[in-house]
């Protein structure tokens, strides 16, 4: 069991700047490498904004030259802005680094946080983060008069939403009853110690999400706890939740190093 501290930056009005968070992260970062510091849970809400992992294409980015932040973490391209809980942990983990079980612990973390408020989620294989299923594919209705057979949105790898009205837009997800993530996971780890996390949808405007390809996936949407419980849920009902959630996991952990695998003769 480790200690873990938990530090509140700024929500609403007092709301972040993202190269101000960023900055914070580092210094922390920094702290913790040379123990200085306890593990960290840095959380807050951010103004408006596009963050690009490295992993970003330029054919995900927004059309309209939409101003996009760069940054040092995994993944790709994603929103953050008001109405969504940002959470960064800053933890020193055992090397070999087994950056899966981190994410995996994060994800568990949101699981439990969105059970709270009554919404089952999951996680999909191959896709980081926390999800809410939608129905199977010969269960989903028709888009535009065409059948599911010739959703390009399902078979075109080309395909863009941005350019093919709101019928397909990420954030109508929902009413097309696809797979829709309510939480987004990117992290780096430097020196044995993360940096970056989590983003989970509290109650935002989701047609921020519509001017980028989120996190590169076309065949996939967003939605928020608000629009799956069918109520306003609030930054500040779930903050206290998903603080937590993430003591109970994060503190509780049992650290152990990414296993190496022997090479056989």
């Amino acid at each position: 069991m480790s200690e873990l501290r938990f530090v509140r930056m700024g929500f609403g009005a007092d709301a972040v700047e993202y190269q101000q968070a960023w900055d914070e992260q580092r210094r922390v970062h920094a702290a913790r490498f040379a123990d200085e510091v306890p593990d960290t849970v840095l959380l807050l809400e951010h103004p408006p904004v596009y963050t690009a992992g490295r992993r970003t294409e330029d054919s995900e980015r927004p059309l309209d030259g939409t101003p996009v932040v760069d940054v040092d973490r995994g993944g790709k391209i994603t929103w953050h802005g008001p109405g969504q809980l940002v959470g960064y942990p800053i933890q020193k983990l055992p090397r070999p680094v087994d950056v899966v079980a981190h994410v995996r612990r994060l994800e568990e973390a949101l699981i439990r946080t969105c059970a709270e408020f009554g919404l089952a989620t999951t996680r999909v294989e191959g896709r980081s983060g926390v999800w809410v299923l939608g129905d199977p594919v010969e269960q989903r209705p028709s888009l535009g008069g065409l059948s599911l057979d010739f959703d390009p949105c399902l078979h075109d790898e080309e395909f863009d939403p941005r350019l093919n009205g709101p019928e397909y837009a990420p954030s109508n997800a929902g009413q097309r009853r696809e797979d829709r993530k309510i939480a987004a996971i990117g992290i780096r780890v430097a020196k044995g110690v993360t940096m970056h996390g989590f983003a989970l949808n509290v109650n935002p405007d989701n047609a921020w999400f519509d001017r980028i390809i989120p996190c590169g996936i076309r065949d996939a949407g967003v939605t928020s706890l608000t629009n799956e419980v069918g109520r306003e849920v609030t930054i500040d009902e779930v903050l206290p939740v998903a603080e937590r959630h993430l003591r109970d996991i994060l503190e509780n952990a049992e650290l152990k190093p990414r296993p190496i695998e022997k090479a056989t003769a």
